[in-house]
């Protein structure tokens, strides 16, 4: 199966993947797939989870939403943030998500930003508890 380079870019770090076969990313209209060859595009990315396919092997990866940068033998992700599924702590997670229902119970707090704050905690939730 034809392959491509992926590399995924936080704030904390370059995650040089090396080469993938697949790529499933939530866009904002969406998820989108890709795989070598793929035309060129800049996709905006949701929070969501990333499903990555490499040597026949399928890995999960919590995001919390950024850009997709799509050449035709590589893919740079520049995302918010990025946690593999085995790595992410399920109790920091579900403390988050709790923080978040309380700001938005508060009607002093910032409705939109306690919204997405939620998103991403039950993101993180439901993948670590695959």
């Amino acid at each position: 199966m034809s392959k491509f380079a992926l590399e995924i870019i936080t704030s904390i770090g370059l995650t040089d993947l090396g080469e993938v076969e697949y790529l499933r990313a939530p866009g904002l209209d969406g998820l989108f797939g890709v795989m070598k060859n793929h035309a060129p595009a800049m996709i905006s990315m949701d929070v969501g989870v990333l499903k990555i396919v490499q040597n026949g092997k399928e890995s999960l990866w919590a995001t919390s939403g950024g850009i997709a940068d799509i050449r035709k033998d590589k893919v740079q992700l520049l995302l918010e943030t990025a946690e593999k599924s085995d790595a992410i702590d399920i109790e920091r997670a579900k403390k988050s998500a709790e923080r978040a229902k309380q700001r938005l119970a508060d009607q002093r707090a910032d409705a939109a930003r306690a919204k997405a704050s939620l998103s991403r905690a039950i993101n993180r939730v439901k993948l670590g508890g695959i």
